[in-house]
C-alpha cells in the first residue's frame, strides 16, 4: 500500500492533468505534503478514483453538479454525495473506489488532508472538532461519514478562490494552504461535538431548546418563554444551553439566521436585502456587519460566485 500524500518531490505545489479536454478537467493538486485536492469537471463522463493507502486522513467531497459515490472495498459500505452538499468523511486506512456518474455533468472537488497537518492546530480539547476529528483517525477506521450537509455560498466562494490561484502566482503553496485552512475553519465550525461529562437530561434539555430555535428562529421567542415551553426555569436553561452548545441562546439564534443566510446567498435571484428579511433582520447594513463578524466576508462578495 502506498500514501496520497508525500507526492512532491522537486516543488511543494504540483499539478497533475488526468484529464484536459475543452471545457472537462480532471486535474490533481498537491499543495503540500499534507494536502491533495482533485478537481473534476466533466460532461456527463464517469470517472473513478481508486485510493488503496496507508493514510490516516479526513476528506471532504464538494459537488456543486453531479453525484459522488464511495466505496469502501473493505467493509462494503457505500456513501453517496449528491448535488450542492458537502460529505466529510474520516479514514485511517484505505481501499475504496470514488466514482462520478455520467448521467449528468459533474462539478465536484475533493480535498484530503493528512491527520499530521491537523496535528499542528490540535487544542487538546476533546469536544473541539478538530480535536474530535484527529482522534478519531487515529482508531480502527476504513471509512466513516461524519456530516453531509448542503453546499453554502461561504464553501463555494473558498472553492472558488483555491481554484482560482494561479500557476503565475508567488508563494502558490502558501496561498492554497491559507485557502484551506479557511475551508477546515468553515466547515468544522459548523459541527456540535457532544461532551462526554455532560449528563443525559441537560443533552436533552438543551435539544429541545435547540429544536425550538431551529424552527422559529426568525421570530424566536423571548428566553422566558423558551424556558417555559421546555419546562423549566431561565437560570438553568441558559447554563446548560451555553454548556452544550458553545453559545448564549441569543448566539445561536444569530448563528441560525446567518448559517441559513449563508445558504441563501446561493440563489441568485436574490439580493442582500431580500436575504436579510428572510432570516429575520430588517436592516441590510446590520445584517452585512453580523454576517462579516461572523464568517470575514461580506455577504455581497458571496453573490459573485463561479464555482
Amino acid at each position: 500500500m502506498e500514501s496520497l500524500f508525500f507526492n512532491i518531490t522537486d516543488t511543494n505545489y504540483k499539478v497533475t492533468n488526468i484529464l484536459d479536454i475543452g471545457s472537462e478537467i480532471v486535474k490533481r493538486v498537491d499543495i503540500s505534503n499534507g494536502i491533495v485536492f482533485f478537481q473534476i469537471n466533466l460532461k456527463k463522463r464517469a470517472k473513478t478514483i481508486k485510493l488503496k493507502n496507508i493514510d490516516r486522513m479526513l476528506f471532504f467531497g464538494i459537488v456543486q453538479t453531479g453525484e459522488l459515490e464511495i466505496r469502501d472495498n473493505l467493509s462494503h459500505k457505500i456513501e453517496t454525495i449528491s448535488k450542492s452538499k458537502v460529505g466529510l468523511f474520516i479514514s485511517s486506512y484505505q481501499d475504496m473506489t470514488i466514482s462520478v456518474k455520467k448521467t449528468q455533468d459533474s462539478n465536484i472537488v475533493l480535498i484530503f488532508i493528512a491527520d499530521f497537518f491537523l496535528k499542528r492546530y490540535l487544542s487538546y480539547k476533546s469536544y473541539e472538532p478538530i480535536d474530535f476529528i484527529y482522534n478519531s483517525i487515529q482508531k480502527n477506521i476504513t471509512l466513516e461519514m461524519i456530516s453531509i450537509e448542503s453546499v453554502d455560498a461561504l464553501t463555494l466562494y473558498i472553492i472558488d478562490n483555491l481554484l482560482s490561484i494561479s500557476s503565475r502566482s508567488s508563494m502558490l503553496s502558501i496561498r492554497a494552504e491559507h485557502k484551506i485552512l479557511e475551508f477546515i475553519i468553515h466547515r468544522l465550525s459548523l459541527l456540535v461535538i457532544k461532551k462526554s461529562e455532560i449528563d443525559t437530561q441537560s443533552y436533552a434539555l438543551a435539544n429541545r431548546a435547540k429544536d425550538i430555535l431551529t424552527k422559529e428562529y426568525k421570530n424566536p421567542p423571548s428566553i422566558r418563554e423558551l424556558a417555559h415551553r421546555c419546562a423549566t426555569n431561565e437560570t438553568k436553561l441558559k447554563k446548560v444551553f451555553k454548556l452544550v452548545y458553545q453559545s448564549t441562546i441569543r448566539g445561536y439564534i444569530q448563528k441560525l439566521r446567518l448559517e441559513e443566510a449563508n445558504l441563501l446567498l446561493k440563489e441568485e435571484n436574490l439580493t442582500i436585502k431580500e436575504v436579510a428579511n428572510r432570516v429575520g433582520y430588517r436592516h441590510q447594513g446590520y445584517f452585512s456587519k453580523l454576517f462579516f463578524d461572523y464568517y470575514g466576508v461580506y455577504p455581497v462578495s458571496l453573490l459573485k460566485k463561479s464555482f
